[in-house]
């Protein structure tokens, strides 16, 4: 008898693994305003995408939630000059949150800014006190410039994670350095945002954007040593990894070699699947759209459990229905 029910567990264990294929939520996503196609010109090949033509992507995957992040940061950028810029970094927050309001239950909206801006903790305040941008912050490192090995930058960026964490609000973060002006980036910049920039935000989930890298793809030597280190902190039970979360948008595509994806699976057991959010990130250009995402994510080497619980998860910061 013991051995019958065991078997009977084991059956029905492998068929809630494949029943729960399809993930809870889609936890890196983007919505852009017609502010942001005329920021970004023509020839960034961008498109204008509301919550309501999200939404039909993600239904077409099977999926029920999604954090929409917005682009204000954008605005932010050291390479644009933009008038009334901090006016503008405001409407796209806003204009963020109003696109989530109309699928409550369904989508959240984060506040973003650079947080190298005089302007930062402002924001970070009006949105902390703002309902529908009080979930969290999402900064991107490489379009604001940030750089880790720069000791002010370093100061900067305590301010404002010690600001999110007294509020209560979580930060994803894309971590990896500007690419285009070849700023330094890898191990040593990981290890500086763990032991520096981390102690600062005790209390609230940090979200590492894309592993660490950014995609479309992970074939990104730096972003793969920085992840290495993150890694390599959360299985060695590091103190100032134990909020740590992160989500893997865009970084499997659907060419996607045999190295990089034992790489990708390595990243994800050390870290635990617990862990591990699915994300997409925006569904422009060359991004896999969320259904295809997922399809092509399913073809790592993982098991069907693994999947299953990385399927499931849902982050902390996403309101209980």
């Amino acid at each position: 008898m013991p051995a019958l029910r065991a078997a009977i567990a084991a059956l029905l264990f492998a068929g809630a693994a494949h029943a729960q294929t399809v993930p809870a939520g889609d936890f890196h996503q983007h919505v852009f305003s017609a502010a942001d196609i005329a920021l970004a010109g023509p020839s960034s090949g961008l498109v204008a995408l509301d919550a309501d033509q999200l939404l039909a992507l993600l239904d077409a995957a099977g999926i029920r939630k999604a954090v929409l992040l917005s682009v204000a940061y954008m605005f932010g950028s050291p390479a644009r000059a933009v008038d009334d810029e901090y006016a503008k970094v405001r409407m796209e927050n806003d204009w963020t949150a109003a696109q989530a309001a109309r699928h409550p239950g369904r989508l959240i909206a984060f506040c973003s800014f650079n947080p190298l801006k005089d302007y930062a903790l402002t924001e970070l305040e009006r949105c902390a006190g703002k309902p529908g941008l009080d979930h969290g912050i999402k900064l991107h490192f490489g379009n604001s410039d940030v750089r880790l090995d720069d000791p002010t930058h370093v100061a900067r960026l305590r301010q404002v994670f010690a600001a999110a964490n007294a509020h209560g609000m979580a930060i994803v973060v894309h971590l990896r350095a500007n690419i285009g002006r070849k700023r330094p980036y890898g191990a040593a910049q990981a290890r500086i945002f763990l032991d520096q920039v981390m102690p600062a935000a005790p209390d609230v989930p940090v979200q590492i954007a894309h592993f660490a890298g950014s995609g479309p793809g992970y074939d990104d030597p730096a972003a793969q040593a920085a992840m290495a280190v993150l890694a390599d902190a959360v299985e060695d039970h590091d103190p100032h990894a134990g909020n740590l979360w992160f989500d893997v948008a865009s970084i499997v595509d659907r060419d996607i070699g045999p190295a990089t994806a034992a790489l990708v699976t390595k990243f994800i057991r050390q870290v635990g699947v617990g862990r591990v959010l699915y994300g997409t990130d925006s569904a422009q250009g060359a991004n896999l759209r969320p259904r295809e995402s997922w399809a092509a994510f399913r073809k790592l080497p993982l098991s069907p459990a693994e999947f299953a619980h990385i399927a499931a998860n849902v982050p902390p910061y996403f309101p209980e229905p």
